[in-house]
């Protein structure tokens, strides 16, 4: 009789390590599915800069360090990018794309604060509209990157609660990072309104 207690039991516990085991597998597929969304967000976004940039030149000869800066950046992003798609939730590489993904943002709200003082750009239609492609794909990168946080925040609370995290340790779960959208200070300061 006491062979066959030890015997249920070790089965129960086999049991439920498959289980777990299955979900963290589950929901680390499902947040590095997510992140590929981004990926392809990301992808077009980086397409479309610059040709944007290159609509813009012509108009913009004197902003050239401005123009300078959005290619780097952008760049910088690429690179970021590339890495955190070999390895979807390494902290160091959602850090580092977060980071690139910030000044690529500061560098396109720069040029797009410069393209405001021009009446010519505004009213060139096909800069118009890669203006408005440019910003419908932000849209999608927010909305990806949500579906991406969301996914990580499952994985991660399924890999830190008991009896899933006993298992998760052992067979290699590491914890994921969250992509979270940094801004330079003055996308985050409040714009000013002036009723004159």
């Amino acid at each position: 009789m006491g062979w066959w207690v030890i015997l249920a039991v070790v089965i129960v516990i086999v049991i439920w390590a498959i289980i777990a085991y299955n979900g963290l597998v589950a929901l680390r597929n499902r947040f590095k599915n997510a992140y590929a969304q981004i990926d392809v967000q990301l992808r077009r976004r980086y397409d479309l800069i610059p040709n944007f940039v290159e609509s813009v030149k012509g108009y913009l000869q004197h902003e050239r360090e401005t123009l300078d800066a959005v290619v780097q950046a952008r760049g910088n992003a690429v690179s970021a990018a590339q890495r955190a798609a070999a390895a979807p939730g390494e902290p160091a590489l959602m850090q580092g794309l977060a980071q690139a993904e910030g000044a690529l943002g500061g560098a396109l709200g720069r040029l797009l604060a410069v393209f405001e003082s021009y009446p010519d750009l505004k009213a060139n239609q096909s800069i118009a509209a890669l203006q408005e492609e440019l910003s419908s794909t932000e849209n999608k990168v927010a909305f990806a990157r949500q579906a991406y946080n969301d996914s990580v925040m499952q994985y991660n609370t399924r890999r830190e609660s008991f009896p899933d995290n006993v298992f998760a340790a052992m067979l290699g779960f590491a914890p994921a990072e969250l992509l979270e959208a940094t801004q330079s200070a003055e996308q985050r300061a409040a714009p000013k309104v002036s009723l004159r």
